[in-house]
């Protein structure tokens, strides 16, 4: 199902008409009667859940120097 708005519509209810957005309806923002952008409902964006020390043992060494003061900010050091 496809409806269309005008720009000034949309500008003044946006969030109301993106709130009311159903998966696939699409609304056409039209200025002076013409098409200009088009809003598609989507699905919401399922989290992953995550799970704690799933990158455990993936560091395999570090650098001697890792904690040393980068060049750039040895002036700045007491």
């Amino acid at each position: 199902m496809s409806s269309s708005i005008t720009i000034e519509d949309a500008q003044a209810h946006l969030d109301e008409f993106i709130a009311q957005l159903h998966l696939g309806e699409e609304v056409v923002i039209t200025r002076n009667e013409q098409p200009v952008a088009r809003l598609i409902g989507l699905a919401p964006v399922e989290k992953k859940k995550r799970r704690p020390g799933t990158l455990k043992g993936t560091v395999l060494g570090m650098a001697p120097d890792f904690n040393a003061p980068l060049d750039d900010f040895k002036d700045y050091m007491p």
